[in-house]
């Protein structure tokens, strides 16, 4: 803290000096608050599952888009190789185009685009299909629990860039009953 002691010729004046130490305190109090928080939530996140709930069936529409999202397991085995021991949080994400085809990132984008833009086409263009919106095709995914949150991340920016507005997430029914 700073203090004014008397000056040469006696006059006293008032210090035009910004007081900086509250504003140091404050920066030490929130730098130790997230020096506490960010490994508890980094933490908390890696433990995250995608929940079963119940769902009701769905009219699916021919046009919607299905992907599947998984990784390799330790041995670096994709889902449809024989040995396959399940998705890993380290492997290689593995997403599958309408649930068969094994695609990239960048083939994602350029089938989900391509697909698209057809049926845009065949509905009679962008302007049938807002005065429509029930024609307008969804991308529905089913990730592995397994599979971490940058490989389901991927698959949801790869389809919106393509165009598609809408993106769901399909889950496991549970049996109410039992």
């Amino acid at each position: 803290m700073a203090m004014s002691v008397g000056g040469a010729g006696g006059d006293e004046k008032p210090m035009s000096d910004i007081n900086t130490t509250p504003l140091v305190d404050v920066m030490l109090v929130l730098l130790i608050i997230f020096l506490i928080a960010v490994p508890v939530a980094i933490q908390t996140i890696q433990k995250l599952k995608i929940p079963i709930i119940p769902s009701q069936e769905s009219k699916d529409k021919v046009e919607n888009l299905l992907l599947t999202v998984s990784t390799t397991d330790a041995g670096g085995r994709s889902a449809g190789e024989p040995g396959f021991e399940g998705a890993s949080l380290g492997g290689e994400c593995r997403i599958y185009f309408n649930n068969i085809t094994p695609v990239d990132s960048n083939e994602l984008r350029d089938m989900a685009f391509k697909r698209l833009d057809s049926i845009v086409k065949r509905a009679g263009g962008p302007e049938a299909l807002r005065a429509n919106p029930e024609l307008v095709p969804q991308v529905h995914i089913r990730g592995d629990v397994q599979a971490p949150w940058r490989c389901v991340a991927g698959a949801v920016y790869n389809v919106q860039i393509s165009g598609y507005p809408t993106v769901g997430f399909i889950s496991n029914p549970v049996d109410p009953n039992g």
